[in-house]
């Protein structure tokens, strides 16, 4: 009975649409108002058909993740109807295909969209939150366009024309531009499918801000759970951030909005899980944890952001063909992730410390732990060959070494053209180049890149784009940093309280689910500072009460502890339960590190650092 009055309900909410004349655009209509049992009713009307068979995607994959995540497994009661109501037949070819027999007499398509957000812990693989959905009715969806919408098969080139039916209490946070004056009803245009991919939108009750940098009005959406974090808490870091960013590129970008999409989890098991970003042309999304500590937050989004936000330097300007024609149910990957987020993480790195965000001491620090990272990936590995074969192993397994040695080819091919132009030019003026030879509308091929780049700057760089990113050997880090005046040395930084080095933990849950200080490891300096000893159950913090369920919580308040902190620790020991007051004493980590000792190359020195 409930299934079929709201199957009479949508029919009644969508008759008016189901029907409408044909145009050129393929119409598409999202009922966020109806939203029953978490799932989201969507119609589309498509142009004619000559043939008597078409097959409608939902994608496999998307530009930016490199991994095939199969949206469509979360289609429901897929649909397909004549221009009489008449259900024509439908056979579903695999999780992200259905095949419509009858297509001459199509009249419109309908399916209910299950979200991402709600099975990220059933999976033994789940979508990157980020690039994921998110159905909380009257509250908040992520309506990221990949999840919703498909294509018809040889129709991605033509245009669509969304219309978004939603509560008044909810806004739409994208840079997509509406033209619906209603407050319940937007209408979004796309030119085509690749296009409508790339932007985002954010449903939720209002809380953002925007400024203007440079001619380019960024805007700022959160959306806070509890209410906790609003866009004016982080707009200041945000403003601060992105300013430098834009000073930092120059003429090289034009975009003239950009949007930055918050989504601040729970962290709970119906809620995202994955943290990060996913670039977009125009916007970001992000997705981190509510109770991340206010200045950590605002670090974390200083690095996840600004990384995001260059990649309209690349992939999203200069790219290759594989990306331009990206098909997205049956990929063919680019040999240049090295370029795609290599480059850019480098540049969110570069540009702090060319705009004084950071100093030189923690750039380099941050280059020491990238060094550090990279070790535990196969050095021999060619990055072309990782890059054009990703999605399979042994390559995919070595995906997450972009953010690592990625970064590291990159700054080492600017410390190369930095020598080679006696301090004149380096990666970004590279970056520059190639953007006016290419741009976002003329892709290169993937085995031309390398020659074109030795043909803009010098023998040196093709040598080393040939023997380290295309060859198996190692980069001798210690060599191009010398160049700069730049030597290795023993470093010391902040470490975690109970986490050491990078990934070992320092405490334990027992069958209990209590929280304890591992008996097999020395305690660090946070514990003994405090008297807390091998053993002992940690009960609660500040007069928090911590245990396996919500220890996920300890280590990220944890971020944001400082030296001298007052805090309060319960412990149990020997089944008596007592109170330790004190101040925290971060522990330090002793690593390899770098520092500049060669004053003859001061100035060569500056013009890589400071630009």
């Amino acid at each position: 009975m409930k299934r079929f009055v709201y199957t009479l309900a949508l029919a009644l909410t969508m008759g008016s649409f189901a029907y409408a004349q044909k145009s050129k655009d393929i119409k598409v209509a999202i009922d966020l108002k109806e939203i029953k049992d978490d799932k989201v009713a969507v119609t589309v009307i498509p142009q004619d058909f000559k043939s008597e068979t078409v097959t409608y995607f939902i994608p496999k994959i998307i530009p930016g993740t490199y991994s095939e995540d199969n949206y469509g497994q979360f289609i429901e009661g897929f649909k397909a109807f004549d221009n009489k109501g008449k259900e024509l037949t439908v056979t579903k070819a695999d999780d992200n295909s259905w095949k419509i027999t009858g297509a001459k007499k199509l009249a419109k398509i309908t399916y209910l969209v299950n979200d991402t957000f709600d099975n990220e812990t059933e999976k033994e693989d789940p979508i990157f939150s980020p690039s994921g959905t998110n159905i909380l009715a009257n509250q908040n969806i992520l309506l990221n366009t990949h999840g919703f919408i498909g294509y018809f098969e040889g129709k991605g080139e033509l245009p669509y024309e969304v219309t978004v039916t939603h509560p008044s209490t909810l806004w739409a946070s994208t840079s997509l531009t509406d033209t619906n004056a209603s407050n319940e009803i937007d209408e979004f245009a796309s030119p085509r499918y690749p296009d409508l991919v790339d932007h985002p939108i954010m449903y939720s009750k209002p809380d953002y801000t925007t400024f203007t940098v440079d001619g380019m009005e960024i805007l700022i959406s959160v959306f806070s759970p509890t209410g906790k974090v609003t866009a004016k808490d982080v707009t200041p870091v945000m403003e601060t951030m992105m300013r430098a960013q834009k000073k930092f590129l120059g003429p090289i970008n034009s975009t003239k909005k950009y949007s930055v999409l918050i989504y601040l989890s729970s962290a709970g098991k119906e809620d995202a899980q994955g943290f990060g970003a996913l670039e977009h042309t125009t916007s970001t999304t992000v997705v981190l944890p509510e109770m991340m500590p206010l200045d950590q937050l605002e670090e974390t989004l200083k690095d996840v952001v600004s990384h995001e936000f260059f990649h309209i330097v690349t992939p999203l300007s200069v790219h290759s063909k594989e990306i331009q024609f990206f098909n997205y149910n049956t990929p063919k990957m680019s040999e240049h992730l090295w370029m795609y987020e290599g480059v850019t993480e480098y540049f969110a790195n570069l540009f702090q410390v060319q705009q004084g965000l950071i100093d030189e001491d923690g750039f380099l620090v941050r280059i020491a732990d990238k060094i550090e990272q990279a070790k535990s990936f196969d050095d021999t590995m060619p990055f072309t060959q990782m890059s054009k074969n990703v999605l399979q192993k042994p390559y995919k397994d070595a995906y997450a070494n972009v953010y690592q040695k990625g970064a590291l080819i990159a700054m080492c091919l600017d410390i190369q053209l930095r020598e080679s132009s006696n301090g004149q030019r380096g990666v970004l003026s590279l970056m520059r180049d190639l953007s006016k030879e290419y741009g976002s509308n003329k892709p290169f091929n993937d085995e031309d890149l390398f020659a074109k780049i030795t043909a803009l700057t010098y023998p040196a760089v093709g040598e080393f784009l040939k023997t380290y990113v295309a060859g198996n050997a190692p980069i001798p880090y210690e060599t191009y940093f010398a160049k700069m005046g730049v030597t290795k040395t023993t470093i010391k930084k902040p470490g975690h309280p109970f986490i050491k080095g990078e990934q070992e933990p320092l405490i334990g849950v027992n069958q209990t689910k209590e929280i304890f200080v591992r008996t097999d490891i020395e305690p660090n300096e946070f514990f003994t500072t405090l008297g807390i000893k091998k053993g002992d159950v940690i009960v609660a913090i500040n007069d928090v009460a911590y245990n396996y369920d919500n220890i996920y919580d300890l280590i990220t308040s944890s971020m944001g502890y400082k030296d001298g902190d007052a805090i309060s620790v319960k412990v149990k020991r020997d089944g008596k339960e007592q109170t330790v007051k004190g101040k925290v004493k971060l522990p330090t980590e002793e690593m390899e590190g770098y520092q500049a000792t060669d004053a003859s190359k001061a100035k060569l020195r500056e013009a890589w650092l400071k630009g």
